[in-house]
């Protein structure tokens, strides 16, 4: 009887740990999301919109043709479409995003999706990317060409750096209708407010100038 109610209990805990690692199961068609009620109390997810009203503009989303602005200091862009974007994804668990890269060294910077696994797809260019595990950190990278994908397990670290000397185009698919995404440096030098610069000094092994001066410059981002 004990060993049953220990494969009982483990089958529990396997079952909750599959369960967290992506969003809920919906329990019907679609649910379109809606601007919450006044008053509302919001939980998790979104508020549906009556399904006898839906629309097909609902699930309807146009542009990831176009691409995005990569005038900036990391030279890249990501169009992402998620449930704020595109409301009929609402409980569906997935979302999209394309991601563009300037020439010769585009980067979209180590970053984190706490809710979603992405696998990726390059179009056009030649993408180096990677991930880090967490402790022990091991880095897995791969040099990406056009047709090739590459898959970021949830929560890792990981980064798209273009090396070579055209534009780059990738999408990506992500299992949350809202993945979020930690950028490590932004969060780091940039929270508001900042972070004390003699706990960073001391966990880069940096002076508190060179901190200050990031501090400032991502307070800036």
């Amino acid at each position: 009887m004990k060993s049953f109610h220990f494969l009982v209990l483990l089958s529990l805990a396997l079952a909750l740990s599959f369960a967290s690692a992506f969003d809920p199961s919906p329990l019907q068609d679609f649910c379109v999301a809606i601007p919450e009620p006044k008053n509302a109390v919001f939980v998790n997810g979104k508020f549906c919109k009556n399904p006898n009203l839906t629309v097909a503009e609902d699930f309807f989303f146009p542009g990831l043709n176009v691409p995005g602005n990569t005038g900036n200091r990391v030279g890249s862009n990501v169009t992402l479409v998620n449930v704020d974007k595109l409301f009929g994804l609402n409980t569906l668990g997935i979302s999209l995003a394309r991601l563009d890269f300037a020439p010769n060294g585009g980067l979209n910077p180590p970053h984190t999706h706490p809710r979603a696994t992405e696998i990726l797809v390059v179009v056009e260019g030649t993408l180096y990317v990677g991930f880090v595990t967490s402790n022990p950190n091991r880095l897995f990278t791969k040099v990406l060409y056009p047709g090739d994908v590459f898959v970021f397990p949830i929560g890792l670290i990981h980064f798209q750096f273009n090396i070579a000397k055209t534009n780059a185009v990738a999408f990506a698919g992500l299992s949350s209708q809202n993945p979020g995404v930690i950028t490590i440096a932004n969060a780091i030098f940039g929270p508001n407010p900042p972070i004390n610069p003699d706990v960073l000094a001391k966990a880069f092994q940096l002076d508190n100038d060179a901190v200050v001066k990031l501090q400032k410059l991502f307070a800036n981002a």
